[in-house]
């Protein structure tokens, strides 16, 4: 089991802090996740424990840029050359060019010793036996010297680097078939309460179906991580106990519900039976204010409002970057955040930051977005249909439309058709 750095904080009881504070309290607990060692086709969007170094010369050899002809020493316009005849890309390097010929050449072919340039076949009126030279040009010109790139031994990658598709792209050029990524965390949902029940059933009056696990699972899955779902635990201590400590063998435990101030919100006093450490338990934004953060021996739980909005706003918010942090890659609060234009008006803010969901387009190159004001943190429609969130600071006045504000975007992104307009 991956044992967490200690870290000792002052008593926070009762105490309401910025969003930046909490993360900053957060943050020495997450460091990357120890590397395994993973197959380069299932290492996509990984992260780099350990530097790749290049593993061949780029290029290989030094080779024609074009299809054209080598030739050796200048030439005047009109000037025709015998052709001494053809070298094809995978043809091995070793050829001669003698003085005042050429040798017809395909891009990636290996330039023969002797060439010093390359003639664009569109520059020549050339066959199989003579070339004219229609339109000369400079020593040097169409080749790729061997090694121009990168060298053997060169760093290909560095510690740190996520796997895309370019990325690894290269990688399979340079012959690494094995590679020490960072170890995704395990993550684990429980939603809480009693009055929830699965959503694939009728509910009866008073009840209401889980849409917590829904969004975490799929929310985990656009991150390239499977998330365990652990049920629905009731109220009580006896319900909440043993699937909470399942969920903490996981790297990560995110719980929905149980963290207000209310008679049945039980999940800090199990948390602290079960010896975790709470990293703090109120932020100032809204929603999502009763937020809490722990710690334990083996990883981290995160105690999500029971609010719907609530459980977005902190999962884009706090559960993301933290376990984009755990995978090695650099993210934090508010992290990637970008201006925009609004092109509707944005309400106040009084104690606390607010976010609401927004949708944004691209128009006349700069991003715009429609704030989607809800009616309060039950409002699934409003944060479900969101593309991004826009942060009103705190003690902020409302803000017409034409002024800019700051959005984060969500999930998959350009997330809309309309990229344009």
């Amino acid at each position: 089991m991956y044992h967490w750095p200690i870290v000792t904080h002052r008593d926070r009881e009762h105490y309401t802090m910025r969003p930046e504070e909490a993360w900053d309290l957060l943050e020495p607990h997450l460091l990357p996740l120890p590397p395994v060692s993973v197959d380069r086709r299932q290492a996509l969007g990984r992260v780099l424990a350990d530097p790749l170094p290049a593993t061949v010369d780029v290029p290989g050899e030094t080779v024609s840029a074009m299809d054209g002809y080598a030739l050796s020493g200048g030439a005047e316009p009109g000037e025709s050359r015998p052709v001494e005849g053809t070298i094809a890309a995978g043809d091995p390097p070793g050829a001669h060019l003698a003085s005042g010929s050429a040798a017809r050449i395909m891009t990636g072919a290996p330039v023969p010793s002797g060439a010093d340039r390359v003639v664009p076949v569109e520059l020549t009126d050339g066959g199989a036996e003579r070339v004219r030279i229609d339109r000369p040009v400079e020593v040097g010109a169409n080749i790729r010297r061997r090694g121009e790139v990168m060298r053997r031994g060169d760093e290909l990658l560095p510690r740190g680097a996520q796997l895309g598709a370019g990325t690894l792209a290269l990688v399979a050029t340079h012959g690494h078939r094995r590679l020490s990524v960072h170890r995704p965390p395990r993550v684990a949902v429980l939603t809480t309460g009693d009055e929830v029940v699965d959503p694939d059933t009728d509910p009866a009056p008073g009840q209401l179906r889980d849409s917590h696990t829904d969004f975490l699972l799929a929310a985990g899955r656009g991150m390239g991580l499977e998330l365990e779902a652990l049920g629905i635990a009731g109220d009580s201590v006896d319900s909440l106990e043993p699937l909470i400590r399942r969920g903490l063998a996981s790297d990560v435990l995110l719980l929905g519900g149980g963290v207000s101030m209310g008679e049945f919100d039980l999940v800090e006093h199990v948390l602290a039976d079960l010896d975790c450490e709470i990293v703090f338990d109120h932020v100032a934004i809204q929603p999502g204010k009763p937020l809490v953060a722990a710690r334990h021996s083996g990883g981290l739980v995160f105690g999500l409002p029971g609010n719907p909005a609530s459980v977005m706003a902190c999962f884009w918010l706090f559960v993301r970057p933290a376990l984009r942090r755990l995978m090695g890659i650099d993210d934090r609060f508010w992290g990637g955040a970008l201006r925009a234009r609004l092109d509707a008006e944005l309400p106040a803010s009084k104690k606390r930051d607010r976010f609401l969901p927004a949708n944004v387009r691209v128009s006349g190159g700069e991003l715009v977005a429609t704030p989607r004001p809800p009616v309060g943190s039950h409002d699934l429609a409003a944060y479900g249909g969101g593309s991004a969130l826009v942060r009103i600071p705190v003690s902020s006045a409302a803000r017409p439309a034409g002024e800019s504000c700051e959005i984060l975007p969500l999930g998959e992104w350009p997330p809309e058709s309309t990229l344009a307009g």
